[in-house]
């Protein structure tokens, strides 16, 4: 009696950048770029440098109380959004697939060819090292905002966050300063996006077909 023997279907390649993770990158672009702008609004109306002010063209409201209402709206698009990208991204391994392993040489070497502007990226499947430690970053920042978020909202029930910086004002700093951080990756990155714009359509379009990734321990990202 033989047995018949049935191939498991080759799995499909899939796109770079699949649809999930181009959904949840604009949303983050929307929700940070207002999370930003009314940001700005809240923090003039009590500045913590007192050197710093924002231009009101900049700022989303057109007063304090209205530009809190729409960080808080706004908040929760960023903090759900974000959520999900982070699970997404260690349950289908494309953290570890697209992020690492970062070495220092490599970093030290890209700064060096991008002082020289020599900035082509002719293989959008490859992030360059220095590329790695900047999305590294900003995911830290943005946890970062989170929790100093949280702790100046909700100061009395989040004590021990507050006085983790140091005190109130000490919180504000740190949400400031990680605001900064992240509003510098913004700008690198909108002016590598103009300057190489393959990578523009590639977060549109979801880029070239890659193959299908056989070492990830939970589920696979989509084809599409």
């Amino acid at each position: 009696m033989s047995a018949t023997v049935i191939a498991a279907p080759a799995p499909r390649a899939r796109r770079l950048h699949p649809w999930p993770v181009r959904a949840m990158h604009w949303l983050n672009a929307v929700a940070m770029i207002a999370m930003i702008g009314s940001g700005w609004g809240i923090y003039d109306d009590a500045v913590v440098f007192h050197f710093v002010y924002f231009w009101d063209g900049l700022k989303l409201g057109s007063w304090a109380a209205q530009s809190l209402l729409y960080h808080f709206a706004f908040m929760w698009l960023l903090l759900i959004n974000g959520a999900v990208y982070l699970v997404y991204g260690f349950a289908t391994g494309r953290f570890r697939e697209r992020l690492l392993p970062i070495r220092p040489a490599e970093i030290v070497e890209t700064v060096r060819d991008t002082l020289h502007l020599r900035i082509a990226h002719e293989d959008l499947t490859v992030y360059n090292a220095v590329q790695k430690f900047l999305y590294i970053i900003v995911i830290l920042a943005g946890i970062a905002q989170v929790v100093t978020g949280l702790a100046l909202w909700k100061p009395t029930q989040f004590s021990g966050l507050i006085a983790l910086f140091g005190g109130f004002q000490g919180a504000r700093v740190a949400h400031f300063a990680g605001m900064a951080v992240i509003v510098g990756f913004l700008t690198v990155h909108v002016a590598l996006a103009l300057l190489v714009p393959r990578t523009l359509v590639a977060m549109v379009a979801g880029g070239p077909r890659v193959p299908p990734r056989r070492d990830a321990a939970g589920p696979a990202e989509v084809a599409r």
